[in-house]
């Protein structure tokens, strides 16, 4: 059997695999709420929901100013873009996190502190 009518198979079949297995772990996924993330946005975006939120004094007025709630907060933290260019990553003990998003029509900036045990809201701007 020649390399090309091979390598035909061995596509054919890799194709199959992937997506036999993207249907599996979507179906874990939606039955359990469990979802894989491996990039960096998503990692330290689940890293600061996993920790108890606090909010500084400044972010609590811009709450009450802007009429933003904790699920509005939940929802940048979930679908937001972390600017890393922006953040300070290197910090230690606590590493600042710029995060922005979309929400109600309108461009949101939140500056988040995170620390080994808690997530501190400390700025929230809109552009």
């Amino acid at each position: 059997m020649d390399f090309l009518k091979r390598l035909g198979f061995f596509l054919v079949g890799l194709s199959i695999g992937i997506v036999f297995l993207t249907m599996f772990l979507k179906k874990k996924s939606e039955e359990t709420g469990v979802y894989f993330c491996y990039l960096p946005n998503c990692r330290t975006l689940k890293d600061i929901r996993s920790k108890p939120m606090y909010y500084s004094d400044e972010a609590k007025l811009k709450l009450v100013e802007y009429q933003l709630d904790s699920l509005d907060v939940k929802y940048i933290l979930t679908e937001g873009d972390v600017d890393f260019s922006s953040s300070d990553t290197k910090s230690v003990p606590c590493k600042t996190y710029i995060v922005e998003s979309e929400l109600k029509e309108r461009e949101w900036k939140f500056t988040v502190q995170n620390c080994r045990n808690k997530a501190t809201l400390q700025q929230i701007e809109m552009q």
